[in-house]
This record gives structure tokens, C-alpha cells and sequence, in this order.
């Protein structure tokens, strides 16, 4: 036989797997169960990472922070000012904000202020502040709050209780779409007015304030200028966000860790067994063929095909279902070893993060060591003499 692609021995390979169709079916299962667990992991794993990274990136370079008690409390607005006097400090904000318990749907709102003449210091805040009425109490909400917000009955608007327990109506102008979906899901933006009417916050006080830097190499300096003009302040750089959030990542990520382990260990049990030997059946399948005329490299070819065929049927069928049950079902129960599963948050869509990398490691983790175990064994079996294999 030429040394190609030969659609006889497909055939034969093809009407071996249906002689042993439940064996086939068996493990194929397993495979595509074991490939759609993997994939499901690292397609999760990759898309909050990216959500993660992504928000991080539109975060403030320096936050300030007022401590009391181990606590944080409201800062004096005055100390805008002064930070501004530092050398090097582009631009300092106070921002208003604070989160709101919705007890009917048992989750928190991010509620923020903006200022109609202030300027904004996320990109994403400038569209938002154009399109907010502030001429009256009104609102701009995510996606995720306005779902909440209709399953509850709240179409046109919605009432806020404040601390004295009295009222306040705030009318829902838009929907907010930020950068990521982690940003804007659960964040509900106003007036600064409103937001300290809710929180009954004064007007010489804000929650903290974010501070802009000109050259980022100089962001830990002034960040020490400022901790020394305000000992009881917490200063919180974006770099300090991005290790304490993959922090909490490293550890969310052992859980994935032992599935993982727990996975790849089921697949080389399976992979061992094929290994260690040919069934008698098998055997005397190999020493017919031989006897009829097949070479070794014929009888290594159809096993190949036999295992390519399973194992590359089971890698994409996994794949796809993963695909399906991460990006279209938004993984249940997979997506809470990383997301929580606290009530106390609006569910949000992983974004859609396809990694080359990924699938070829899956690939190469599955298809070709399931394809060795078959030809290994049969290579062992086909170097022997057929009436010895029939034997």
C-alpha cells in the first residue's frame, strides 16, 4: 500500500468501533465528559481573568481613603486641595459613592455620583455624565440592576430608603455599559445631590477620593508623600488592587487546581488500562489481519485511525460543550467556585475569551496520548507471527 491516507482501512476502522459500539460508546463518553470538565475550567478561568485584568486597568491610579477604628469613613473634601499641592499630581477627585441593600432581590448596588461640571476620572463615567439629567433626581443603571429592578416592578423608577427611613424617588433615565461587565453589571450613576441624600452623607465629606499621577513611575512616591501628610488615611495603589485581586484569584484557583488533578488522573487510568494490553479479542483481530495479508505499518494505520476517531470526535464534542454550557448557560454551579456564591451580588455574563493556547493544550493532553495507548499495544501484538497471536 502507498504510504497515504487509505479509505479502505477507515472504512474497516470505521465498522470496528460499530462491532464494539457500547466499548466505543463507553469511552468516548468519558473522554468528552473529561475534555468538556477541562475545558469548561480554563474557559472560566480565562474569561475573569480577562474581566479581572480589564477592570483593574480602568481603576485609579492612587485611592485615599479615610481610616477610623480599623474602619473606613468619610474624608473632608478640603483635603482635595491639598493633595493637588503635591508635585507630580495631575489631578485629585472627590468621589461619592456607597453600596445600597435591594432586600426584595437580596443583593447590593453599587450607587455613584458624578458632578455635571466635574471631571470624570473613568473614561467610561463621560458618556454617562453627558446623558444624566440633573435637573432632577434621576438615574442611569446597569444591566444587570435594570433585570433585577423589572423582575421587582421598578420599570419607571425606584424608591430608596433612607437612613431616617423616609423615601426618595429616583427616576430610571438609561442603561449604563462600561468597559467590562464587572464594572457596570451592578452599578446605578447619579447626581452626587441624590447619592448623599440616600446615604445622608454631608456636603464637606466624600467616600474617598482618587488621584491622578502625570509620570506612573512616580505613582509609589507620591502615594508615601501622601501617607506622610495623612497617617490615619489608607493609600491604595492600582498595583496593590491587581495583587490583592490575583490573590483571591491564586486562591479560588486551587479548587480549579483539584479538579483538575482529579480529571487527569481519571484520564490516565483509562489510558493505562489501553496500555498494559490487548484483549484476546483484539489480539486475534490483529493476528487474522496479518494472516490475510497486512503489513505491521497496515495494522498500526487502522489502529491509529481507530483511536484518532475516538479521540478526536470526543475532544470536539467537549470542546463544543463547553463552549455551550460556559458562554450560553454562563456556567452554573462552575462559575461559583471563582464568583462565590453569595447572594449578594448581580450575576454577570463571562465575556466570550477563545485561547489558541488553551485548546492545543486540551488537544495535546487527550487526542494524541489516547492514540499512543492504542498503537503501543497493537505495535507489540503486530510485530508477532499471526498463527502466534491467533494462538
Amino acid at each position: 500500500m502507498k504510504n497515504k491516507i487509505n479509505l479502505y482501512i477507515i472504512e474497516y476502522a470505521i465498522n470496528s468501533l460499530l462491532s464494539q459500539k457500547y466499548k466505543t460508546f463507553f469511552v468516548t463518553s468519558v473522554l468528552t465528559a473529561l475534555v468538556f470538565l477541562l475545558s469548561s475550567l480554563f474557559f472560566i478561568t480565562n474569561s475573569i481573568k480577562y474581566e479581572l485584568n480589564s477592570t483593574i486597568e480602568a481603576l485609579p491610579e492612587i485611592t485615599v481613603q479615610k481610616i477610623k477604628a480599623g474602619r473606613h469613613y468619610d474624608i473632608d473634601i478640603s483635603v482635595v486641595d491639598e493633595i493637588l499641592e503635591i508635585t507630580g499630581v495631575e489631578s485629585a477627585i472627590a468621589r461619592v459613592w456607597g453600596y445600597y441593600y435591594f432586600e426584595n432581590a437580596g443583593v447590593n448596588f453599587s450607587i455613584i455620583g458624578l458632578d455635571e461640571y466635574e471631571e470624570q476620572y473613568k473614561n467610561s463615567f463621560v458618556k454617562v455624565a453627558k446623558e444624566l439629567d440633573f435637573s432632577k433626581p434621576s438615574m442611569i443603571v446597569g444591566v444587570g440592576v435594570k433585570k433585577i429592578m423589572d423582575k421587582n416592578y421598578y420599570k419607571e423608577y425606584f424608591n430608596f430608603i433612607k437612613p431616617n427611613g423616609t423615601l426618595k424617588k429616583v427616576d430610571i433615565t438609561g442603561i449604563f455599559n462600561g468597559d467590562t461587565e464587572l464594572e457596570s453589571n451592578d452599578v446605578i450613576v447619579m447626581s452626587k445631590e441624590s447619592v448623599r441624600e440616600i446615604f445622608d452623607m454631608d456636603e464637606s465629606k466624600a467616600t474617598d477620593i482618587v488621584v491622578r499621577v502625570a509620570n506612573h513611575n512616580e505613582i509609589a512616591t507620591i502615594a508615601s508623600k501622601i501617607k506622610l501628610l495623612y497617617p490615619d488615611s489608607r493609600v491604595i495603589t492600582k498595583d496593590d488592587l491587581k495583587i490583592s485581586y490575583q490573590n483571591i484569584f491564586d486562591y479560588k484557583s486551587g479548587i480549579f487546581l483539584a479538579l483538575f488533578v482529579i480529571s487527569l488522573f481519571t484520564f490516565f487510568i483509562i489510558i493505562y488500562d489501553k496500555a498494559s494490553g490487548l484483549s484476546s479479542e483484539q489480539k486475534r483481530e490483529i493476528g487474522i489481519l496479518k494472516a490475510i495479508g497486512w503489513r505491521v505499518d497496515d495494522v498500526l494505520r487502522e489502529k491509529f485511525y481507530e483511536g484518532f476517531i475516538v479521540s478526536f470526535f470526543s475532544y470536539m464534542l467537549g470542546i463544543i460543550a463547553a463552549l455551550a454550557f460556559v458562554y450560553i448557560l454562563k456556567a452554573p454551579l462552575l462559575q461559583n467556585i471563582f464568583t462565590g456564591y453569595s447572594q449578594l451580588k448581580t450575576s454577570f455574563n463571562l465575556p466570550f475569551v477563545l485561547d489558541v493556547q488553551t485548546l492545543a493544550l486540551i488537544f495535546f493532553l487527550s487526542v494524541p496520548i489516547y492514540i499512543a495507548a492504542i498503537i503501543i499495544p497493537s505495535w507489540r501484538s503486530a510485530t508477532l507471527e499471526a498463527d502466534e497471536v491467533i494462538r
